[in-house]
């Protein structure tokens, strides 16, 4: 058998290798120390790994780190993005990474989902109207969740997770992404637009983009003034992607647009930012991901996927040196 280690955030890693995930990896590997956080790795642990199982709170994997394991050759990792982990000397070496990203992915598209359908009902309008004033609020010209034009911004994993959520309701979905592969799109009932055709004519924008050169403040004056009246921004994927000082500008001139945000840049927002107080603004504490044992899937993937490295196939969640500029 080969020999495994698990390193990371103890506080997180009941939640991700919980009893069924850990059996399906112990079948394959043995794992003669009891799981380490980054810090306590020492050179007589490193010295026979042949796989490392890991998640949030990963080690570095530097030159360093690769001498005293000259047998690593697999990493398992139980989270989304890898980029505070890989660095040129592990890909330089050969060593091959699988991350969970994908099981991720479910989540966010469940909580995207629920403030689309949320706000084409308009119901966080209401509930900050009706808090401002003690008081009913009243009713306005609502959208509703029937023939609207919904627009998702990149049809990466969590993307495609919501289209595929979506299609189980009568919308009319757009998406932009320049990467995207024509037929699949289709194949997912999504229609491909450009970026300002997309934010001008969709009632909901729910932003899914990694977060990259090409992408940070892709969203910013220009997009938010074209928005249709009463148009809903929702973004549960990175808060570098909004221009936040042009989303306060743009939503306290337009009251009739909202924004749901999920994630800011910082995060959390800096003390006394309007974005708490403002009245078509509501931030949630980045709750869309994987919370609790939803990160069970995060292990059960990674298991599933050394299952498959030992049996020689193709890992189906591995990440490549070349794709992960695209990637969050």
């Amino acid at each position: 058998m080969l020999n495994g280690l698990y390193v990371m955030d103890p506080n997180r890693f009941d939640d991700v290798y919980g009893p069924q995930a850990r059996e399906a990896i112990e079948r394959h590997l043995t794992i003669a120390s009891p799981p380490l956080t980054a810090d306590r790795i020492t050179p007589d642990v490193l010295a026979d790994l042949d796989v490392l199982v890991t998640g949030w709170g990963a080690p570095k994997l530097d030159a360093a780190l690769l001498a005293a394991a000259p047998r690593l050759s697999l990493v398992l990792y139980g989270a989304g993005s890898i980029k505070g982990m890989v660095t040129p000397e592990m890909w330089a070496r050969g060593v091959r990474v699988t991350s969970a990203a994908t099981a991720n992915a479910e989540p966010v598209a469940e909580f995207a989902l629920s403030q689309i359908l949320y706000a084409l009902k308009h119901g966080w309008r209401y509930v900050l109207a009706a808090r401002a004033a003690a008081a009913t609020a009243p009713r306005g010209p609502e959208i509703g969740a029937y023939d609207a034009v919904v627009g998702l911004v990149s049809l990466g994993a969590t993307g495609r997770a919501t289209a595929r959520l979506l299609a189980h309701h009568h919308l009319d979905v757009q998406a932009y992404d320049p990467y995207a592969d024509p037929a699949q799109a289709a194949e997912l009932g999504v229609r491909l637009v450009g970026l300002k055709e997309l934010f001008a004519t969709s009632d909901v924008v729910s932003l899914h983009s990694p977060l990259t050169p090409e992408t940070q403040r892709l969203v910013g004056t220009e997009l938010l003034e074209s928005m249709k009246p009463d148009a809903t921004l929702i973004n549960t994927a990175r808060g570098a992607l909004v221009d936040e000082a042009a989303l306060v500008d743009v939503l306290g001139r337009r009251t009739d647009l909202f924004a749901v945000l999920d994630v800011t840049e910082p995060e959390p927002p800096v003390a006394g930012s309007p974005l708490f107080t403002m009245p078509n603004i509501v931030v949630t504490p980045h709750v869309a991901g994987s919370l609790g044992f939803e990160r069970r899937r995060h292990g059960q993937a990674m298991a599933e996927e050394l299952a498959r490295y030992i049996a020689g196939e193709p890992l189906l969640y591995e990440i490549t040196e070349s794709g992960l500029a695209r990637r969050a």
